[in-house]
């Protein structure tokens, strides 16, 4: 009987994308160019978060947005509305961008006229947390109203991520979601993450998320 031969197809498929992340990173290193990748589960802010960052940064940095969607072209009239260029992945089902993805997105910009990339991964608090995108920084969000337990259901992406961002604190009122506890758990997890509470609606804390991420940009342009 001959031997069966073993291929664990996740295993290389990860392999493969590190390779081409790895490359990216590397790419856009040399022109000096920061990318966030921005993960969240559906209807948590991604959007919304983005719009108010360009808001807050467009006379500081030059930004660009990769937009990540089964379906639709909503988000990037939004992002485009707003003097932005953007770049639409219609992953057709996939719940996840990859580098490959991201690759394809990139040469598609005018990478020489921008400092600053944002990418908005698909709602997703499983898939995207497993593939590297490339990404110099990556940061998630959390809404109130998915409550204070997500960290539990869902510790990878809390222990990969450089920022929690807590978004809908103007519905703290309305609910049980516990900061201290939620802060507790995931510093558990990830004792190096930076945890922002924010309103998307009413304004609060998006000046202390901006400036946490003009700190980095800065950084990461300055070598540091």
């Amino acid at each position: 009987m001959e031997k069966i031969r073993l291929i664990d197809i996740r295993e290389e498929i990860l392999s493969d994308n590190q390779n081409l992340a790895n490359d990216i990173r590397n790419r856009l290193q040399d022109n000096r160019i920061f990318m966030l990748n921005l993960m969240s589960s559906p209807g948590s802010g991604k959007t919304s978060l983005i719009v108010e960052t360009i808001r807050r940064l467009k006379d500081e940095f030059r930004i660009g947005v990769i937009e990540g969607d089964i379906d639709s072209l909503v988000d990037s009239e939004k992002i485009v509305a707003e003097g932005v260029p953007a770049v639409q992945l219609r992953t057709g089902g996939a719940c996840h961008l990859d580098a490959p993805m991201i690759a394809t997105a990139l040469e598609s910009m005018d990478l020489g006229s921008l400092d600053l990339v944002i990418i908005e991964n698909v709602g997703n608090l499983v898939c995207p947390a497993e593939f590297d995108t490339g990404a110099t920084k990556r940061a998630m969000i959390l809404s109130v109203p998915e409550g204070d337990d997500k960290v539990l259901k869902y510790p990878l992406m809390f222990s990969v991520c450089d920022a929690l961002v807590v978004n809908k604190i103007d519905y703290l009122g309305m609910s049980d979601f516990n900061q201290e506890l939620l802060q507790e758990r995931v510093r558990m997890l990830n004792r190096q993450i930076d945890i922002f509470a924010v309103s998307c609606r009413t304004g609060e804390g998006l000046d202390d998320w901006c400036h946490w991420l003009s700190r980095e940009i800065m950084a990461y342009r300055n070598g540091g």
